[in-house]
């Protein structure tokens, strides 16, 4: 946890609670809500963004113009990095381990996934706790007082 008032949560957010955040109401658009009001700090890699378009275009059928809209506002309020180090954590969906290194390169607090096959059981990798939008909004929550 950031000691000190002025510094922020540092979180990664996985491809699963954008989309959700971004179609659905509920606990991924509150997350998401705390990302366009600035209250927690958000890193993002290229593979996010990119897993993020397709997941929009091909699952949801947006359009061009609303995915770039969408992708511009994300850009706005997260800070891309570029993970150096290759992880290997999950060995189901090496995809997963992609959200795994932006979060280790990132140094963040806390990785927010609805992965509840691969990610979630892990519960922690590298000092970043892993916990679904519910209990991440519920620790923010406490965190308050």
């Amino acid at each position: 946890m950031p000691s000190g008032a002025n510094q922020k949560i540092k979180v990664v957010i996985d491809t699963n609670v954008f989309v959700s955040g971004l179609t659905f109401a509920g606990k991924p658009r509150e997350v998401l809500d705390l990302v366009w009001n600035g209250e927690i700090e958000v890193y993002i890699s290229p593979f996010i963004f990119s897993e993020l378009e397709k997941a929009l275009k091909v699952v949801f059928g947006w359009s061009n113009n609303q995915i770039e809209q969408a992708i511009k506002e994300i850009k706005d309020k997260t800070i891309l990095v570029e993970p150096k180090n290759r992880v290997h954590a999950v060995t189901r969906k090496d995809d997963d381990n992609r959200i795994l290194e932006c979060a280790f390169e990132a140094k963040a607090n806390y990785l927010i996934t609805g992965d509840k096959k691969h990610l979630l059981p892990l519960k922690e990798y590298q000092e970043v706790k892993i916990v679904p939008p519910m209990e991440f909004l519920g620790i923010l929550f406490l965190n308050a007082f």
